[in-house]
């Protein structure tokens, strides 16, 4: 029997379980460009480039490995632009029997693959992504014995299960996490370390010519194209993070410093959501790093948390809970995303940058994504559809499964507290703490009312007031709803008068 192994755009490993098993001689393996996935939604030029050019590239070393590849790209004649419809032409072409696929990392592929079967007439054999560190099951199982599934005690049960910076029975250095050591404000001068940079080869030059002739019209800038499209690139990017980058990376990852987009974070989320490295391997490889002496503890730990909790956790959650997750709107938003989203002028300075970071160059790290564009977001109410689409978009790194839940359940607090205890909702006073941004700025962060006051100030006792109802039950919101209602009349009609005039400048794409 001949089987055709399907091979997704973000799963690009030689482990995957879709070629596990497999000798290669005979063996046909698919791969495609298709439209389908490259439009449904209007992603950033720079993640399809990234992706085609990181399949094509895994496609050559499948041959060289011996696999039988037929690969489909963009412009190919008859391309069907779907991946059933690739399927089924391979299906014709080569004769094959049955097909083995990976799971898809997003509810609405998987939905669709098992309705394969009938209509292609072949076994259709879906099997787990193995690469990830708990499966869905295996997520399920610890959830069920939760009445509440915080990431924390996940996280713990993580380190004690595959025995990560443990001594013995207790966490190394006695405490589970050192968050309070890795809140540091930027320094005056701070600056990130130059990153590695690849010379364009014939197939990364001729995908940046596709993405061009037939993407332009899609968010962001192509060009200067800097990632890695193959794991020997990854892991060298990798292992200069982890020699020259991780020292300082635990005391400044809360911090945020103009014209620094990346400053001392790893960027190999896009390479580990796309298969070019394995999250267990650099698990390991930073551990090394703190018991060489390589680097401190709270470093270590800090990034070790990222991917043995924190994206282990939100996989599970996203499973678990779709398709109903995707619809929650606990707090009502529905304002327009407005035009600064999409790079449309603002006098914030904050904003403004995070913005252009993100268009620029398909990244931003994680604080500016929940306390700057996911924080104003929240305040503002902006509609929840719009914005997980919007993350979906502009990030090379994101995919449903990872930036659903962090967009709709940590920065928009859209699940009404499934994930977090509280909104992470903040007033200018946090940016100014762990940014340079304020001082460069045009609005007061010191100000909450007259036209010149943070819109953040405004808009932060704003949300508080419309939905000091829903928060009255929480514990951790409770002072925050009762220093408003303390407030001064005149001061509290103040601010809303402010924020109103903010949102208004908002919409009007003055603000």
């Amino acid at each position: 029997m001949t089987l055709l192994h399907l091979v997704l755009g973000d799963q690009l490993s030689h482990s995957i379980s879709s070629l596990r098993d497999v000798e290669p001689r005979g063996a046909q393996v698919l791969m495609a460009e298709v439209m389908a996935e490259a439009t449904y939604v209007g992603h950033h030029q720079k993640k399809i480039a990234f992706l085609f050019s990181a399949m094509r590239h895994f496609a050559e070393e499948l041959r060289g490995r011996g696999f039988s590849v037929r690969y489909v790209t963009l412009d190919t004649p008859d391309n069907s632009q779907s991946l059933r419809g690739e399927v089924e032409r391979a299906l014709a072409a080569t004769g094959a029997t049955g097909v083995v696929v990976t799971e898809p990392g997003e509810y609405r592929l998987l939905e669709e693959m098992r309705g394969w079967q009938a209509h292609l007439g072949v076994p259709v054999e879906i099997r787990d992504d193995d690469r990830f560190l708990i499966t869905q099951s295996g997520f399920s199982r610890w959830a069920d014995r939760r009445r509440e599934l915080r990431m924390e005690y996940f996280y713990r049960d993580m380190r004690r299960h595959f025995g990560v910076l443990m001594a013995g029975a207790d966490p190394e250095g006695g405490q589970w996490n050192f968050d309070k050591e890795n809140r540091k404000p930027p320094l005056k001068g701070l600056a990130g370390p130059r990153r590695l940079s690849w010379r364009h080869d014939a197939i990364t030059s001729e995908v940046l010519e596709l993405v061009e002739a037939r993407f332009s019209h899609h968010v962001g800038k192509l060009r200067p194209f800097h990632f890695a499209v193959n794991a020997e690139q990854a892991e060298a990017e990798f292992e200069q993070f982890v020699t020259e980058i991780l020292p300082s990376f635990g005391d400044y990852q809360d911090a945020m410093v103009a014209g620094e987009p990346y400053l001392f974070h790893s960027m190999i989320a896009a390479y580990l959501n796309a298969g070019l490295l394995l999250p267990i391997d650099v698990i390991r490889r930073a551990e090394r790093a703190y018991h060489d002496g390589a680097a401190p503890l709270n470093a270590v730990e800090g990034f070790i948390r990222q991917i043995l909790g924190w994206r282990e956790y939100v996989r599970g959650i996203y499973w678990r809970f779709m398709p109903d997750y995707a619809g929650r709107n606990a707090l009502e938003a529905h304002r327009p995303l407005p035009a600064l989203y999409w790079g449309g002028e603002t006098k914030m300075r904050c904003l403004g940058s995070a913005v252009q970071d993100t268009l620029e160059h398909a990244y931003s790290h994680h604080i500016q994504r929940l306390m700057v564009t996911g924080n104003f977001a929240l305040l503002a109410g902006l509609s929840v559809d719009e914005v997980c689409e919007w993350y979906l978009a502009v990030y090379a790194d994101a995919y449903e499964w990872v930036e659903l839940p962090n967009t709709l359940g940590m920065a928009l607090y859209a699940d009404g507290g499934l994930m977090a205890s509280k909104p992470y909702a903040a007033s200018g006073k946090y940016i100014d703490r762990m940014s340079n941004f304020c001082g460069g700025c045009a609005y007061s962060v010191k100000d909450s009312t007259g036209e010149n006051a943070c819109p953040f100030n405004s808009l932060y006792w704003r949300f508080i007031a419309v939905n000091r109802e829903k928060f009255r039950g929480n514990h951790r919101m409770a002072n925050i709803v009762a220093g408003w209602l303390r407030m001064d009349e005149m001061k509290k009609q103040a601010i809303l008068a402010r924020a109103e005039d903010c949102l208004v400048r908002l919409d009007a794409g003055t603000l």
